[in-house]
Parts: C-alpha cells; sequence; structure tokens
C-alpha cells in the first residue's frame, strides 16, 4: 500500500510541475517515485522519508541547475537555429512573376509566396535569383543584388 501512494504523491507533484514549469515540484516527484521504490523493496517508512528527502535534495542540487542551464541557452539564442518564418530571412529565392513595390510572386526553397521589392525603386523580372530580407505577414520581401546572381535556381536544389 505504501508504493503506491508515494506513487500517487510522485504523479501529483509531476502533474503540478506542468502548471508551474519551475522544475521544483518534479525534483520532489522524482523522490517520491524513489521512496516508491524503497517501499516496494520492504524499507520500513521512516527510511522511506529519508530516500524521498535524499533524492529530492540531490535533484535539486544537481539536476534542476544542469537542466535550467540547457534551457536558458535554448531560449536565448546560443546556438538556436532558427525555424518558421525566420529560417526564410536571408535566403534565395527565384522570381516567378514580376516584383515590384506593389506585387510579385517567388518561389523560396520549393514554396510559392507573394512578394514585394524591398526597395521601391527595384523592378526584378521572372526568372531573376533574389535575397529574402525580411517577412512580413505572408509577404516576403526582397532584393535583387550581384550575390544572389551566382546561385542556383530554385529547382536545381
Amino acid at each position: 500500500m505504501e508504493p503506491l501512494l508515494w506513487i500517487v504523491l510522485g504523479v501529483v507533484l509531476a502533474v503540478a510541475e506542468i502548471f508551474t514549469t519551475t522544475l521544483f515540484l518534479l525534483m520532489f516527484g522524482i523522490g517520491a517515485f524513489a521512496a516508491a521504490g524503497a517501499a516496494a523493496l520492504g524499507a520500513p517508512v521512516s527510511l522511506q522519508a529519508v530516500v524521498f528527502a535524499a533524492v529530492s535534495a540531490l535533484t535539486l542540487l544537481f539536476a534542476r541547475p544542469a537542466i535550467r542551464r540547457n534551457r536558458q541557452s535554448e531560449v536565448s539564442g546560443d546556438g538556436e537555429q532558427a525555424f518558421g518564418v525566420q529560417a526564410i530571412a536571408g535566403s534565395g529565392a527565384l522570381v516567378l512573376e514580376r516584383v515590384d513595390a506593389d506585387s510579385g510572386v517567388v518561389r523560396i526553397d520549393g514554396e510559392i509566396w507573394a512578394a514585394r521589392a524591398y526597395d521601391a525603386t527595384q523592378v526584378i523580372s521572372p526568372g531573376d535569383r533574389v535575397r529574402v530580407i525580411e517577412v512580413k505577414g505572408v509577404t516576403a520581401l526582397v532584393w535583387r543584388d550581384e550575390f544572389t546572381t551566382d546561385e542556383q535556381p530554385d529547382s536545381e536544389r
């Protein structure tokens, strides 16, 4: 019966952690699961409490800082790889329909995008290579420059 109580406590703490996202309650949940293991092996209640306290303290002291440090480096952008719209900015594109300050169509990595010229004075012809400067909504703002003309066409990638 005691292992079941520790397991229920561990599950309750783990579920509560979902709502706090501090990694504090989860460490106590791990301690509760360790105490459940001790109870399943027939340890007395006092030893179960010691196992719970010791495992909880050790995970708080060692595992939690390491996990938080790793999570912070991912959030802060250290080595973070762009995805979604952020990944499109800076990539090359092939002009499918004339691009000017008001309208146009380009292919970016096989996808068709509405486009406008980043520089309102540029008019870019179909077949030209351009660089995506930024994305506003569903429209790519593109720029024709000398660096994009030597790249492979999008269809050859």
